[in-house]
């Protein structure tokens, strides 16, 4: 079957081989500028995502005391440390180790920037088996997962309680329509970024990529602007041409309008991540969690599922010592530690079960919306989809096009750029 029609949870995932035709990692003579050794402490220098490495402090100590190594901890937005990588890498001042989004694998790999683990299967099997699958290429491992996040429906107790809350996208709509005033709204989502609106077109039969037998991605199959595809734009379209969703919820600064209405209590409910549970506590909402709601035609919402993971610099100069830290960082007792203090759900296995876990609704929704989640192709092609596909998205939302002329310019933009750019790999 092409495309995402297969179903991926955290806890039980089909294998899927990426596989690209791209050169292994370059090795560098160019390391960290704060691997230099002074008097005989090696030093490594660790890229944490922003307002997360309290999650980590406690086993980078402990790390530090048994390798005799000195660490820096350095805070950065997780989905930039590769662009930043690029850069600091061979100027002599990036990370040892790192991390970042699990679809940005394939072109790390191309690029040369992110070392091949040696791990064995003591190692990996502790993970569930979608988590690995998106460090791997080509058969090859480039790092350790350290969680896993999809996207959950946040909804306000206080304006829809816990008995009623819809459990179909035709019920929210319906229910938008009788909340909306101008200053309140019902339910709300980012539908003009195809990370979010994907949920939708997917459920319907869209996909970004087909695969093979084998659940190899083939860039040359994009089924965005096909039958089902353009059904599921159409859906969206009736809640910005109905006025349920604001105009300013449209573009850039869409995210930031999303959340302010919702942490205002102005919104029953939104489409966002675990990411948010934090800042909408804190902003003191009474929300719940649950999976995305089903769609008309019995399918549940889809959803991209995402993979954190820990990897190693081919610019590191102690590269065996950040690989021991990245499997220390990632190892059941650690990842349990870091879910306590993070909230993002671990990618061990073993984690699934644990109490921890299960008490937490956050977790379950989690756990829930995965079985109907699909991994982002980690393939170099799928750079060329984002900004086609958000720009037809964006004028579908806008009323400048209808759903079919738009996504099929956004397609011809696609394979434009694929041939442009990938042609020759």
């Amino acid at each position: 079957m092409k495309g995402f029609k297969k179903y991926l949870g955290i806890f039980s995932i089909v294998t899927l081989i990426l596989v690209l035709a791209a050169c292994g990692p370059q090795e560098s003579d160019e390391g960290s500028n704060s691997n230099n050794e002074e008097e005989g402490t090696k030093q490594l220098t660790v890229w944490a995502d922003i307002e997360k490495s309290a999650g980590i402090a406690d086993a980078i100590a402990a790390f530090e005391e048994e390798n005799d190594v000195e660490i820096e901890v350095i805070e950065k937005a997780y989905a930039q440390q590769i662009e930043d990588l690029r850069l600091d890498g061979p100027a002599g001042t990036g990370p040892d180790v790192f991390t970042m989004p699990g679809d940005q694998i394939g072109t790390a790999v191309v690029e040369g920037l992110v070392k091949e683990l040696n791990v064995g299967e003591d190692v990996t099997s502790i993970y569930t088996e979608a988590a690995m699958n998106s460090q791997t290429v080509d058969g090859k491992i480039y790092g350790l997962p350290k969680a896993v996040e999809t996207t959950m429906l946040f909804y306000n107790k206080d304006i829809v309680s816990e008995d009623e809350v819809p459990t179909t996208l035709e019920g929210w709509y319906d229910l938008s329509k009788e909340l909306t005033d101008g200053e309140n709204f019902g339910f709300l989502a980012l539908f003009d970024q195809i990370y979010y609106a994907n949920s939708v077109m997917n459920g319907y039969g869209g996909y970004i990529f087909g695969q093979d037998e084998n659940g190899n991605y083939d860039p040359t199959d994009i089924g965005l602007n096909n039958e089902g595809a353009i059904e599921g734009a159409q859906v969206i379209q009736k809640f910005y041409a109905e006025n349920l969703f604001p105009s300013g919820i449209v573009g850039e600064q869409g995210i930031n309008v999303l959340d302010s209405l919702f942490s205002e209590g102005k919104a029953a409910a939104v489409i966002s991540g675990p990411w948010n549970l934090g800042p909408y506590e804190e902003a003191g909402i009474n929300y719940g969690v649950a999976k995305l709601p089903e769609l008309a035609n019995g399918e549940n919402m889809s959803s991209f599922i995402n993979v954190k993971s820990f990897n190693v610099s081919t610019y590191s100069e102690n590269p065996d010592l950040a690989e021991q830290l990245v499997i220390f960082l990632s190892n059941e007792e650690n990842a349990k530690t870091r879910y306590e203090i993070t909230k993002e759900v671990p990618a061990v296995a073993s984690l699934a079960n644990d109490p921890v876990v299960t008490e937490s609704e956050a977790a379950q929704a989690i756990a829930q919306q995965s079985q109907f989640s699909v991994l982002m192709p980690g393939i170099p092609e799928m750079n060329t989809v984002w900004t086609p596909a958000d720009a037809a998205l964006q004028t579908i939302a806008t009323g400048k096009a209808e759903p079919e002329e738009a996504l099929n310019q956004a397609v011809e933009t696609i394979k434009g750029q694929i041939e442009a750019n990938h042609s020759g790999q």
